[in-house]
C-alpha cells in the first residue's frame, strides 16, 4: 500500500548554508520525519513518498519530495542527512530526492485532484474508525504547527484525523500511521 506524508515546515532553510540541522529553521523535524517514513530494521519503505515545504528564509518555498522507490546511499544517522539536505538545497541531486520552487497550496490541490487528504489535528475524527487506503496523502505541522490560514485551506480538500488527545511529535504520528496502515495490509492478507 503506497502512502504519502505531506509536513509544513514553517521555518526549514531554503539555503544550503547552515552548520546543522537544528540551527536550519529545525531542519532536524524535517529529518526525524523522514526517518521514520522510510526506515524499517534493515531496510526502506520503498512504498512512501514523503514531501516537506520549507518556508524559511531565504528563498520560501521549496517542496522537497523523496520517493522510496527510487531513494539509495542513505542511512538512518543525523550526519548522513545532514550532508544529503545541504547538497539537495544547494542545488545538486541525490537519488530519490527532488527539490522545486512551489508552494504548499499548489502541492496539495494537485495530490487531492487524485488522493484523499487528511490533516492530523488532536480535534480530529479518531483515526482507529477510518479504512485508509493508498490513495491518501497525511498532512503534518512542524514543531509550531499548521497556521491557521493553511489548516482552513487543507480543510477545503481534506478532512481533519486524530492520533488522540495528545500532541504527538510529527514524525512519532508518521510512526504510528506507518504502524496501523502496516496492520490494514497485514489483516487484508
Amino acid at each position: 500500500m503506497d502512502r504519502e506524508f505531506l509536513l509544513f515546515s514553517r521555518l526549514g532553510k531554503t539555503s544550503g548554508v547552515f552548520n546543522n540541522l537544528h540551527d536550519a529553521g529545525r531542519l532536524d523535524i524535517t529529518y526525524e520525519c523522514i526517518i521514520a517514513s522510510f526506515f524499517l530494521s534493515h531496510g526502506l519503505r520503498r512504498n512512501v513518498t514523503f514531501h516537506s515545504i520549507l518556508n524559511g528564509p531565504p528563498n520560501p518555498p521549496l517542496h522537497l519530495q523523496i520517493e522510496g522507490k527510487n531513494l539509495y546511499d542513505v542511512r538512518t544517522d543525523v550526519w548522513t542527512w545532514q550532508k544529503i539536505l545541504k547538497k539537495v538545497i544547494s542545488g545538486k541531486s541525490h537519488p530519490g530526492i527532488t527539490l522545486e520552487k512551489r508552494s504548499f497550496e499548489s502541492v496539495l490541490r494537485e495530490k487531492a485532484d487524485t488522493k484523499k487528504i487528511f490533516v492530523l489535528e488532536e480535534d480530529g475524527k479518531k483515526i482507529t474508525s477510518e479504512d485508509y487506503s493508498s490513495n491518501s496523502v497525511f498532512v503534518l505541522g512542524d514543531h509550531i504547527g499548521l497556521p491557521k490560514k493553511v489548516e482552513n485551506f487543507i480543510l477545503r480538500y481534506g478532512e481533519k484525523i486524530s492520533l488522540g488527545n495528545r500532541p504527538y511529535l510529527a514524525s512519532s504520528c508518521i510512526t504510528i500511521l506507518n504502524y496501523l496502515l502496516d496492520c490494514q495490509i497485514k489483516s487484508r492478507s
